[in-house]
């Protein structure tokens, strides 16, 4: 069974042991309620029928916050995972961009085909593959490389073909049951579909819109927080996936303020990081101080003694949190 770039596991390298000061910071799961929210994302069940924007604007109403966001449009007609991210947190959408994404989908063949043949196509449109977005979509209809992870069928039954495909993001489900069907000669169409991962968040554990309203209204009505806890989860969970580098206290609020990351600063690295890539910078109590780029990869950073190792991409943490020692 193939995996999502999300399910890749990672080893940790520590440069260094160090404590973090309980003073400061706190552990994601004993966030007051106020900071859960505003540095909170909701793993959500969209049903069939509204927009992605709708549900968005509907949670933002919910709440009753200024802004929220979510990570990947799903069609009116697509239900399934569709993680929105509130207030401070709506800065890590795009970590879930290179995390890829995976749907089951009913796709109709137009006339029968042997089985053999139709395993044999699957394969074929496993990797890389080349699509032209479908007319109605919003972007410029110019062919794009997508990476397919895997296509494993669930059930077939006579034209009907029920099957599992994890895929990176931005790839055309539609469109994908189209050249399928091209493929095979017979042609073919998407008769239903459904998101059941968008990263690290899973079908399994989301949650519906009117779950949330009613946490929401419990907490205010009883000031119980067990249920809202439950359907608003740390903005961290939505960088699980992501290489990390984890930072000593006296080097977090300097990367609050903008600053790179430097070397000394560095507690401990994840394998697999590469020049270029996306890195979750975090505290050592577990928080989110920043999404980053590297400048250098998982060897260098654990040999490096000096120098520049991560540079600022999207700051989540606010300033003050830990204590200023960079002007020291």
């Amino acid at each position: 069974m193939g995996v999502l770039p999300s399910e890749v596991k990672r080893q940790t390298f520590f440069k260094f042991q160090d404590v973090s000061d309980p003073k400061y910071g706190c552990r994601p799961d004993r966030r007051p309620i106020s900071e859960l929210i505003r540095l909170g994302i909701i793993n959500l069940d969209k049903p069939r029928g509204p927009t992605s924007h709708e549900v968005s604007a509907w949670v933002k109403e919910i709440l009753n916050v200024k802004k929220t966001g979510h990570g990947g449009t799903l069609d009116p007609g697509v239900s399934g995972v569709l993680p929105i991210a509130i207030e401070d947190a709506t800065k890590v959408i795009m970590a879930l961009q290179p995390a890829g994404k995976e749907y089951v989908c009913l796709m109709v063949l137009h006339k029968d085909v042997p089985e053999d043949r139709l395993l044999e196509v699957l394969k074929e449109f496993t990797g890389e593959i080349f699509q032209r977005p479908p007319v109605r979509a919003a972007v410029k209809r110019r062919i794009r490389k997508r990476q397919i992870y895997y296509i494993e069928p669930i059930e077939i039954e006579g034209k009907n073909v029920l099957m599992k495909v994890g895929c990176e993001a931005g790839t055309y489900m539609r469109k994908l049951c189209h050249d399928i069907g091209e493929a095979l000669g017979c042609g073919a169409h998407m008769q239903e579909l459904r998101r059941t991962k968008t990263g690290p968040f899973k079908e399994e554990n989301s949650v519906k819109l009117q779950d949330l309203a009613d946490a929401y209204a419990f907490w205010k009505e009883n000031g119980d927080e067990e249920e809202l806890r439950k359907v608003i989860l740390p903005v961290e969970t939505a960088v699980e996936h992501l290489p990390k580098i984890v930072v000593r206290d006296g080097a977090v609020d300097a990367l609050c303020h903008g600053a790179s990351l430097a070397a000394p600063g560095v507690v401990a690295v994840d394998s697999d990081i590469a020049i270029g890539s996306l890195v979750a910078i975090m505290t050592l109590k577990g928080e989110l101080v920043e999404l980053a780029r590297a400048v250098m990869n998982t060897e260098q950073i654990l040999e490096a003694e000096y120098g520049i190792v991560a540079k600022p991409e999207r700051v989540v943490m606010q300033p003050g949190t830990y204590p200023r020692e960079w002007k020291k």
